[in-house]
């Protein structure tokens, strides 16, 4: 995380959306953080749509992928003012997803498909909405790095588009378990949506984080002095065992 902020210090003045987004992706961070002290003193189950993994995993992966979104799409060609609106929005519905989450979990209630009181149907409309807003936002982010102009090194621009591109099939896996789950709220049980429903999240979380380790390894090995040749050959290898990874996660979800 330190290594990203002092990428995104070097490259120039922050704006304050991105001031903004790297606050709120550190706080974010750090109410996982919380949430996982608290399952530890507290105990529990840690799988189940009741248990404080949720809250744990939610704000350690939002807070971690919303840093990581501010900072590699300030290498993507892309208007400030669009980027901003972008970003702006993508940090309130991070918040969102984190906020349903960890008030459910405090009360002690399912999250998704839960419908049964008017405030659990609030909110699992809210995350269902803010679910399809994140979908649209990285889309439009990932398809103008994958089609446009990367102002990055050629092994940088290989990592970021591996990354944008692991990341649009991590949201497809997503929307793949949401509908599967909301089908079998209602055509089978909720017992059965809760169990079943996130059988995709191995390869979901594999390749989420793409974006993130790929471009981190580039960025790392020419702070230390790489020059770009091997560097191109080191990421091209590590975008290799990371597709081999995500497929094997994909093999383990489908069994």
């Amino acid at each position: 995380m330190t290594a990203l902020l002092d990428a995104a210090t070097r490259a120039g003045r922050l704006r304050p959306v991105e001031r903004t987004a790297y606050l709120v992706g550190v706080l974010l961070v750090l109410s996982g953080a919380v949430h996982f002290g608290i399952f530890l003193a507290d105990g529990g189950p840690w799988e189940g749509p009741v248990s404080w993994r949720k809250p744990t995993t939610f704000g350690l992966s939002f807070g971690l992928t919303l840093i990581t979104i501010t900072w590699v799409t300030g290498y993507s060609v892309l208007s400030p003012r669009a980027r901003s609106w972008l970003l702006g929005v993508f940090t309130a519905d991070c918040v969102l997803e984190v906020a349903g989450i960890t008030v459910q979990a405090w009360r002690r209630l399912p999250s998704h498909f839960n419908t049964e009181t008017p405030l659990s149907r609030v909110i699992a409309m809210a995350l269902a909405l803010g679910g399809a807003v994140l979908v649209v936002v990285l889309a439009a982010f990932a398809v103008t790095a994958l089609r446009g102009r990367l102002r990055a090194p050629a092994d940088l621009r290989l990592a970021l588009r591996a990354g944008w591109a692991l990341l649009l099939l991590a949201l497809a896996t997503g929307i793949a378990m949401v509908a599967k789950g909301s089908i079998l709220f209602r055509t089978a049980s909720p017992q059965i949506a809760y169990e079943t429903a996130g059988s995709l999240k191995p390869v979901h979380g594999v390749a989420l984080h793409a974006i993130l380790a790929l471009p981190l390894l580039s960025v790392t090995l020419r702070a230390a002095g790489w020059p770009e040749a091997r560097r191109h050959r080191a990421v091209t290898l590590a975008t290799c065992l990371y597709i081999l990874a995500t497929s094997v996660a994909a093999l383990i979800s489908v069994t």
